[in-house]
């Protein structure tokens, strides 16, 4: 006998309409713009521009002059490394980061994004503004709605047909994998949003993007033959899809999930929806900052060399007007997400024929 499925339960919905008296949010960032934490970052900035040109330069000269094959992959796992470390610099560019004026943002997300990642600028800043304006809100966060996988609990797994149910079912064992496609739909979405949409720098987006796809496809298969091409471009595709999703997933993947008519103030909104990972110096270079996530959420354009100097005081803050604060290792974070993943397709999993 077949077990009736519900829209699933297990996701931690929060409907609550929390709220931190008036005025409580400016005080914290007025605290946090006394002591400079606000401030633009330029020459940190222009330095890690110069740092990610180089090491891009040296993957570069490396796909020139090396001439065998299997050191050519080992080349393209650098190469992702470089690929999503421009991306988290694009991020950063968009939230107005680094410098003072708006133009010099444009050209560094115009070049990183679109030039270099073959990612649509115009795309990621409606999507990710979105995001941010309504994390972890149904039907309102773009970033929950993700193809065939289910991250709310929200789902009426009895409607939602057979071959997704099957993916929902397994989805904790499938969502590593799926990561590693990451950077493709990110590209493809970049393209349908072009041929859709009207982006402010639309002819210059299109230019740049095809120049990308004209120039990475050139430089892998002139300088290498055929399938060793075929493999590079594969792994570097792959490993950069699945860099980006393991930064970004541990954001709110897991987290509480508001729904659509929640009225949440916005500092319980960003707070209560977003994990941090435990800060040191290698997670805060491979995950960009963003292991900071609570502090990027509640203040998105601090700059990354910022963040660790906010967070004791957003800590101290949060504890002060009871708001929990998750803050975890990055081995926890992915138990959290897989966790939530595999308890969402439960009612699956319990069906008997």
């Amino acid at each position: 006998m077949h077990q009736t499925l519900s829209p699933s339960h297990m996701s931690p919905l929060v409907s609550s309409s929390q709220e931190t008296p008036q005025g409580t949010y400016a005080e914290l960032k007025h605290v946090l713009k006394q002591r400079g934490l606000l401030e633009k970052q330029p020459t940190y900035y222009i330095y890690r521009i110069a740092l990610l040109c180089a090491m891009l330069g040296l993957g570069v000269l490396f796909l020139l002059f090396v001439h065998v094959w299997w050191l050519q992959l080992l080349n393209a796992t650098y190469l992702a490394f470089v690929w999503t470390q421009i991306g988290l610099l694009s991020h950063e560019a968009g939230h107005r980061q680094m410098f003072h004026h708006a133009w010099q943002h444009d050209l560094v997300s115009l070049i990183g994004g679109n030039l270099l990642i073959g990612m649509s600028y115009g795309w990621w800043l409606e999507k990710h503004n979105a995001h941010h304006s309504h994390p972890n809100q149904v039907d309102t966060d773009p970033d929950l709605a993700i193809p065939l996988l289910d991250f709310t609990g929200t789902a009426d797994l009895a409607k939602i047909g057979r071959v997704r149910q099957l993916l929902v079912k397994y989805q904790a064992w499938l969502f590593l994998p799926a990561l590693l496609t990451v950077a493709l739909g990110l590209q493809y979405n970049s393209f349908t949003f072009l041929l859709h949409k009207k982006a402010r720098y639309y002819a210059l987006e299109w230019v740049l993007m095809l120049a990308h796809v004209v120039v990475y496809l050139a430089c892998a298969f002139i300088l290498l033959p055929f399938w060793p091409a075929f493999l590079f471009v594969v792994m570097h595709q792959a490993l950069t899809g699945l860099y980006l999703g393991a930064i970004f997933a541990p954001n709110h993947k897991g987290m509480p999930v508001l729904e659509k008519e929640s009225v949440m103030d916005f500092l319980h909104r960003q707070v209560l929806t977003a994990r941090n990972i435990h800060a040191h110096p290698v997670t805060d270079f491979c995950y960009g900052g963003l292991n900071y996530q609570i502090e990027h959420h509640l203040f998105p354009s601090m700059a990354r060399n910022q963040l660790k100097a906010a967070q004791p005081i957003v800590k101290e803050f949060c504890q002060a007007y009871a708001i929990a604060y998750h803050e975890t290792s990055v081995w926890q974070s992915l138990t959290e997400i897989l966790s939530h993943l595999h308890q969402i397709g439960a009612p699956l999993r319990r069906i008997t024929v």
